[in-house]
């Protein structure tokens, strides 16, 4: 079946302002280290202006893979709510500029778009404080079904179980793509975001609402409930589903079935900051499925795709990842 896209992505429109602190900093604005948390209006401006000199990117974790797809030469999409104001316009222009389709309609009135706060330790590690504002109005009305059903993958955001209308769109996003005989992949977000709808993401994979499951090794035993990984994997492998599950220096393990396939962590020079690193490896791995590449190469373009993004700030790749893949003698993974 032919497509207009390799990928539609579903999720959360947000600007990322990115900020380097310390542990005491955390510690004072009694913030818990390497987690996601949100925030209303009133906290966001609050901790905006306890963080001194920031960087501000485009961000959101499915608008982040998306980017990466298009760095990849792969043909993406994205739905996810802005408003029209002056970081809705960044957010658009930014999206569009990478070669990402883009044609959410902006919202004219009601809250303002959805910022991150991103306070990154000296560790690379980051912790994140949300402010969903617009993209808590994504509904089903703003899916575009002919676009999600010429997609070979519909990728949806973890994060956006969270608001009611765009957990209702995620849903039906799923039942378009299925009719129309594609796939649907489901990344797991964050380790909060997992405890706070544990049942429901199982019920989602067990369900056979989602085929593709992306998760980091956090993620994967908060959703088991086990701080083993072995025993976590064991339980994913009885799922029906296609699983990529990253361990930051430990590599990454790919899971199908009665297959198991590990690859190694790209090297680094220098960790700056971790903010993407799970969104990138997924584009990278989505580079490599769409076009009916093994499951190892997949997971390798993912490590080299993850390996770029944690050497600076920002989850938005610097380079162009098709060229850095030929570079690393991947060009027969793409």
């Amino acid at each position: 079946m032919s497509s207009s896209f390799d990928v539609l992505a579903l999720g959360n429109a947000i600007v990322d302002v990115l900020a380097p602190v310390d542990d005491a900093f955390l510690a004072a604005q009694g913030l818990r280290k390497g987690g996601m948390q949100l925030v209303d209006e009133a906290q966001a401006l609050a901790l905006y202006d306890a963080m001194g000199a920031t960087t501000i990117v485009s961000g959101g974790s499915a608008a982040n893979t998306v980017a990466g797809l298009a760095s990849f030469g792969a043909k993406a999409a994205f739905v996810g709510k802005v408003r029209d104001d002056e970081a809705g316009l960044a957010f658009t222009h930014d999206i569009k500029a990478v070669g990402v389709h883009f044609a959410t309609p902006a919202a004219s009135e009601g809250p303002s778009t959805a910022r991150c706060l991103v306070l990154v330790t000296p560790d690379g590690q980051r912790t994140m404080n949300t402010y969903l504002g617009a993209c808590q109005n994504l509904t089903v009305a703003d899916l575009d079904a002919e676009a999600i059903k010429g997609a070979q993958i519909l990728y949806l955001e973890g994060y956006l179980w969270d608001p009611p209308h765009a957990k209702q769109a995620f849903v039906e996003a799923a039942k378009i793509a299925h009719g129309a005989g594609r796939r649907v992949a489901l990344t797991l977000s964050d380790t909060f975001c997992v405890d706070r709808y544990r049942d429901e993401f199982l019920q989602l994979i067990r369900d056979n609402v989602v085929d593709i499951v992306f998760a980091n090794e956090s993620e994967l035993h908060a959703l088991y409930q086990t701080s083993d990984f072995d025993v976590a994997l064991a339980a994913l492998r009885q799922e029906k589903v296609l699983a990529a599950a990253t361990r930051s220096e430990k590599g990454a393990v790919i899971a199908q079935g009665g297959e198991i396939v590990s690859v190694p962590a790209a090297p680094i020079e220098k960790l700056v900051d971790t903010t993407g690193a799970g969104d990138l490896f997924a584009a990278g791995f989505l580079a490599g499925l769409t076009r009916g590449r093994p499951l190892d190469h997949c997971a390798r373009l993912g490590a080299l795709a993850a390996a770029e993004i944690i050497q600076h700030f920002g989850a938005r790749p610097e380079v162009d990842l098709a060229r850095l893949a030929e570079q690393s003698g991947y060009v027969h993974a793409l």
